[in-house]
Formats: C-alpha cells, structure tokens, sequence
C-alpha cells in the first residue's frame, strides 16, 4: 500500500522523557489520531495505515521507550508499568486533550492503562490484538523470560537468527525480506541484542490484571480488532475481551495473524474509516 521506507511516516521528532529520547512523528491536518505500536515492533508497523488516514486527520506515532529508533540503555524500565506514563507525557507535549487512539499487541495495554490508571480521555479507542487479558506471552517469551542472562549473552549468530524467527510468527502470510529487516534490525547488535531481552525479561502479566477489573468503567466507544489467525493470542481472547467492555464492536479478521498491519492492512483503514467519529 506504501512504500516500506517512506520517509513521512519516520519518528524523526525527539521527546525527552525523564532523560530518555523517545522518537515520534506528526503528519497530516485535522482532529488528532494517536498510534501506539507493540512488542517488538516499532512505530513502522503503521507505515501502510498513515498515509490513508492523514489526509483527514493529524496522526501521531512514536517508538516505545527502549523500542525502535527511542533510546536504549543497561537498566532501563521498558515494561508496561512505565510505557503508559510515556504515552501520557507525550500526549500532553501534544497537547492533546481527548484523541481517538488505536493501540496493538502492548499499545494496547499501554492506551488501556493511560485511560484507566492515568484518567486520559479519548474520543475513541481501537484496539488491535492487543495484550488485554491473562494468559499471554509465547512459549519463548515465557522461556527468555526466565533466562535474559542466557539469551542476552547469546552469539550474535544465533539471536539474529531466534529474533527473525519470532516475528516470523507474528504475520499469518510470510513477511518479505524487507519487512523483516524493519522489525528485526533495531535488536541486532550489543545494544538492541541486550534491550530484546530486556523488554522480554520485563513482561508480567500483573500490568494487564490491574486493569482488566476496570474496562467496563472505558468511557469512550471501543473497536476491538483481532486477526482470526493470531497464532499469539487467541481470537478467543478477543471474544472475552469484547464481553468484557460493554458496547464495544468485536471485528474479526480473516486471513490475518497477530500483526493485522502488515497481513490485512486494507481491513485496517477500512475499520478505522467507518469506526472513528
């Protein structure tokens, strides 16, 4: 749908957040649409969805602390209990009051808790696939978890050969090579090799259970997004999800794993077309 290197979509603006560079990005005109990507994205994943919606609409997206082109560095906390404070200080450096939001996989953790523990309203939020609801994590996040010594000192050889191989997993169709070099490049390395793990190592589920008590208290309209061959988190979690908020509009994807962006982007602007107000 766009060109995979577009340069108007590249977080090419830096915030500083508590001494930390968080790379963001800003394009089009018109009532602001945040995009918050997951792990172990980047702000790319949006690269085909951008251009259809900033025609009529200033979209804003960035990098995770410690993800992509933002900042990181030995002893960071990337987890989710400090990624929605991230995105609530951004928002205020935007000086936006009541966006719509769309969040996938931990941004959607990360819009959930900005809106239920840090009370930012939103006009609308959508949520892709997001991490919502317990159990989540793949075998080998569950496995790295317990071991980010071992897996931080891997051989470059072998790690660059696990990361591509996870994302692998992500997509229902086969990521072009391309594609792959886009998500997988930021963790390669001394530095992305060590901040792979150390966001793997961060993962706990309690960031997700101090909220999930709360999502029918979401005070804005909800579109819940979910690739029907996420091989990630089940469909199935997308179905509780939905129950879980009331008034919200499930849509499921049809050929589309985990990262609907890249397998059904088309679905993706078509949704958000119909969806936001």
């Amino acid at each position: 749908m766009t060109n995979e290197h577009d340069t108007s979509v590249q977080p090419s603006q830096t915030f500083d957040y508590h001494g930390q560079k968080v790379r963001w990005g800003a394009v089009g005109e018109g009532p602001p649409l945040v995009l918050v990507h997951g792990t172990p994205f980047s702000s790319a994943v949006w690269r085909k969805i951008i251009p259809y919606s900033c025609d009529h609409r200033r979209v804003y997206f960035y990098d995770l602390l410690g993800y992509g082109q933002s900042e990181m560095r030995d002893g960071q906390d990337v987890s989710l209990g400090v990624q929605n404070k991230v995105l609530e200080a951004l928002l205020e450096h935007w000086e936006l009051d009541s966006p719509d939001v769309v969040g996938h996989d931990f941004g959607g953790a990360t819009v959930l808790r900005a809106h239920l523990l840090g009370e930012r309203n939103y006009r609308s939020m959508t949520l892709i696939d997001p991490v919502a609801i317990a159990p989540w994590g793949t075998a080998l996040i569950r496995h790295a978890r317990q071991h980010e010594a071992v897996f931080a000192g891997l051989p470059a050889y072998v790690h660059e050969a696990i990361v591509p191989a996870y994302i692998a997993g992500s997509a229902h169709q086969t990521l072009p090579a391309e594609t792959m070099a886009l998500y997988a490049t930021p963790w390669f390395g001394e530095q992305g090799q060590a901040a792979f793990y150390r966001q793997v190592a961060q993962m706990d589920e309690r960031y997700t259970d101090e909220v999930e008590p709360s999502y029918a208290k979401i005070r804005c309209p909800v579109l819940i997004l979910w690739g029907e061959q996420d091989r990630w988190i089940s469909v199935e979690h997308g179905r509780t999800l939905a129950k879980k908020i009331p008034g919200s509009t499930l849509k499921i994807i049809p050929g589309a794993g985990h990262i609907v962006q890249e397998d059904a982007p088309e679905a993706v602007v078509a949704a958000l077309l119909k969806f936001l107000p």
